[in-house]
């Protein structure tokens, strides 16, 4: 979940092509799966469950403006995960930045699912997405403060901060504070 209580400051992060990912496998009884229409609403639920909307309906707003006209890319982009009763709880999308370049965009795990290895599963799953519809590109994504857990697994995968962004080295401080405090 994200964690509004430490200072906000968005970072950039990208993936070289050259560094290979690890194979991870989805918890047994778990499913990976591609957007279908009617996946929007499950969309707005994850989002929505790990705070990055206040509510279904803003979030409903972002999705219709951002990702609804895109039906045809949305189905090979936007991914899922669903646990043993079907119910989806997790997503991420392989999508584009502004600039056209390959954007890891969107992860998230519902509270009740996190820390059984579904982000790491997903950020390998999508950054090998983004690889293969961007050969040579390499993979860049946005993140904030707010969201150190999922940072640490993006580091690990081989996702380095962009420097020279605005609020860098702010936010560079406030993650090493939070790494003492988690130490």
């Amino acid at each position: 979940m994200i964690d509004k209580t430490i200072p906000y400051v968005k970072l950039q992060m990208e993936k070289s092509t050259s560094q290979a990912l690890p194979d991870r496998q989805l918890p047994e009884g778990y499913q990976f799966s591609f957007y279908t229409p009617g996946d929007e609403r499950d969309w707005q639920a994850i989002e929505t469950s790990v705070g990055e909307f206040d509510n279904l309906s803003e979030a409903q707003r972002y999705f219709e403006k951002s990702f609804a006209p895109y039906p045809d890319e949305l189905a090979k982009r936007m991914t899922f995960v669903t646990d043993p009763s079907g119910k989806k709880v997790a997503t991420c999308t392989a999508w584009w930045a502004k600039e056209g370049g390959p954007q890891f965009h969107w992860l998230a795990v519902m509270p009740e699912a996190q820390r059984k290895g579904i982000a790491t599963f997903l950020t390998v799953k999508v950054t090998t997405l983004l690889e293969e519809l961007y050969p040579d590109q390499p993979a860049m994504l946005h993140t904030q403060t707010w969201n150190y857990p999922a940072i640490t697994i993006y580091q690990k995968l081989g996702y380095t901060f962009v420097s020279g962004t605005k609020d860098f080295e702010k936010g560079m401080s406030i993650l090493k504070d939070i790494a003492k405090r988690e130490n």
